[in-house]
């Protein structure tokens, strides 16, 4: 199935894209408290991530989501949270 073939997520969907954001982040980067990883904090803010994890990210999202991240998508307001993420992801697929 081709991108342009995806519909936006339904909100089952976008539960399990949310568990497996979560599940990557925990396993690709040191989070000292994976309870303090909820839907809305901010990746960058409390050290999760940095630019470099940003590009993980990325790579998780091309090969797992089948997403193309454009240079001018990367910005906090895409990428910065799991929640940022999972609405990042599915306005890609809805196009």
């Amino acid at each position: 199935m081709t991108p342009a073939h995806h519909v936006a997520p339904t909100q089952q969907e976008d539960t399990l894209l949310k568990d497996r954001l979560r599940q990557f982040i925990l396993a690709n980067f040191w989070v000292p408290d994976a309870q303090a990883i909820k839907d809305g904090t901010s990746l960058l803010d409390s050290g999760v991530i940095d630019s470099t994890g940003i590009l993980e990210i990325i790579a998780f999202l091309e090969s797992e989501c089948g997403v193309t991240v454009l240079d001018e998508e990367i910005v906090p307001d895409n990428l910065d949270s799991v929640q940022r993420i999972a609405a990042y992801v599915a306005g890609k697929l809805k196009r």
